[in-house]
């Protein structure tokens, strides 16, 4: 793998709406994606003995390293140029700023709501989605 892979809950209001602010910030289109429930990510989980139900977690795998929680969101916006700014979070120690992701998502389906199938990306999107 080239590009970094951002693995993210299909299902999953928040998780498909952080992959359309990506899509959307990623002009240099630096970043692949996959759902959790893809093909895909549940050979990676199972190769990497992750869970590989009840997503509660953004996964990016980067240089064959595999990041998850607020450290996959701070490597991810780390590339986002007008984004990169927020990287600086990254020096909270990772038990808090995980802590704040772990209510974030143990909430996010009742905050934001979910899906009833994954979301598909356009036509255009399509070359971006493994």
């Amino acid at each position: 793998m080239h590009s970094p892979v951002v693995l993210f809950d299909g299902v999953c209001n928040l998780c498909n709406g952080a992959v359309q602010f990506i899509l959307k910030n990623d002009k240099k289109k630096f970043f692949k994606f996959a759902s959790l429930q893809s093909d895909f990510a549940q050979e990676f989980l199972k190769n990497h003995q992750l869970p590989t139900h009840n997503f509660d977690t953004l996964i990016l795998i980067e240089n064959d390293q595999v990041f998850i929680k607020s450290k996959a969101v701070f490597k991810i916006v780390k590339y986002l140029p007008k984004y990169a700014c927020l990287s600086i979070f990254r020096l909270i120690p990772i038990f808090i700023s995980d802590f704040f992701y772990d209510v974030v998502s143990k909430n996010r389906l009742k905050w934001f709501g979910k899906r009833e199938t994954c979301w598909l990306p356009t036509k255009e999107l399509k070359e971006r989605f493994l």
